[in-house]
């Protein structure tokens, strides 16, 4: 059996799947009609987060993708982000693989977005001045 850690596994899901910049996804966003899914842990997504983004943990995807018929149409595009693109490239393929044929996973994840100044959703301040 062939051995890989998970560095070797994100590369391989990155020669498979489609990938576009945080510019491209920002477009793509403004078209409509795309499911953006943070596939990060909730407290990630509770820390700041892509205005309408759904969370749904890596570790639940596929559960979740085949019990919510919301979900389940495969042929909406989708745009799928983590923290730096190893998690929604891992999701994009296994996406792929479920039948989903408009999936497209944001280049450098979270990170890259807020490295371009794009806009984040932020959790209120707690307001203890």
């Amino acid at each position: 059996m062939l051995k890989r850690n998970a560095h070797e596994l994100v590369a391989a899901a990155k020669a498979l799947i489609t990938e576009c910049t945080p510019q491209a996804a920002q477009a793509m966003l403004a078209g409509g009609e795309v499911l953006l899914l943070d596939v990060r842990e909730p407290d990630e997504y509770r820390a700041g987060h892509l205005a309408a983004a759904v969370n749904i943990p890596r570790g639940l995807l596929e559960f979740r993708l085949s019990g919510d018929a919301a979900l389940a149409d495969t042929e909406r595009p989708v745009l799928v982000y983590c923290k730096t693109s190893g998690r929604a490239a891992l999701a994009a393929l296994v996406m792929q693989q479920m039948g989903f044929g408009k999936v497209t996973s944001l280049a450098g994840g979270f990170d890259a977005w807020v490295a371009a100044g794009l806009p984040v959703q932020q959790p209120p301040a707690l307001g203890f001045d």
